[in-house]
């Protein structure tokens, strides 16, 4: 029931406005929470797995999962680094939608030293044959050179493709050994220890979002906790 009368499909209703029950109980919207995640490798970016492997979700305490929170996009198993949960459909969608151009900047050891051409061509986007499509182009900085022939870089992307900087490279023949997600939007993973969260501020979710583009919908009020 919405308001007293029987809901339909398709109905709306403003949180703290309009009463919504159910067999006769009120239904209130959990209070709207969003975290940040240092997700460790060799865990799952899922809600469950049927293999029952660890997820992200278990390494969660309970009162977050059952305040509703879930992954905004996914790390590969290999792949560590910040993972945001939210509770909020609105967020998750900023975060994950292409059309939001959430840049994503990730930490990557190489085997090897990528040579200029092949530098521009990952900037340029890489064609990956299973999708059917190139990659958006990337940005690719901090470039170091190590004495044993490997590599660090820094790339960032707007896309969540399945192993998709992995893909990238190794269609140019090197291999990524190790690879970290560092930052989310304008937020930074910074000193958050691994398999570690924290809950995230109003100001801080803004933060996150000032790294997408001007496609994102008018700023909402946002309450502090969230």
């Amino acid at each position: 029931m919405v308001n007293g009368k029987a809901a339909k499909l398709g109905d709306s209703i403003v949180a703290g406005r309009d009463k919504v029950v159910l067999h006769g109980h009120k239904v209130t919207p959990p209070r709207p929470m969003t975290v940040m995640f240092h997700k460790t490798a060799g865990t799952i970016s899922s809600t469950h797995d049927t293999h029952g492997r660890l997820t992200v979700m278990d390494m969660l305490p309970k009162r977050l999962v059952d305040a509703g929170v879930l992954p905004a996009g996914r790390l590969d198993l290999d792949t560590e680094g910040l993972l945001i949960f939210t509770n909020d459909g609105d967020l998750l969608h900023e975060i994950t939608h292409p059309r939001y151009r959430c840049i994503k900047e990730y930490y990557v050891v190489l085997s090897r030293v990528p040579g200029e051409r092949e530098l521009s061509a990952l900037r340029k986007g890489v064609f990956l044959p299973d999708v059917g499509k190139k990659t958006s182009p990337a940005i690719l900085n901090r470039l170091r050179r190590k004495r044993d022939g490997t590599a660090t870089i820094h790339i960032q992307v707007q896309e969540g493709l399945k192993r998709q900087i992995r893909r990238m490279f190794s269609g140019k023949g090197i291999k990524v050994t190790y690879l970290k997600r560092i930052s989310v939007g304008g937020l930074e993973l910074g000193d958050l220890a691994p398999g570690k969260y924290r809950q995230l501020s109003a100001k801080e979710i803004d933060l996150m979002l000032s790294g997408s583009n001007k496609n994102r919908p008018p700023q909402r009020q946002r309450s502090g906790g969230r």
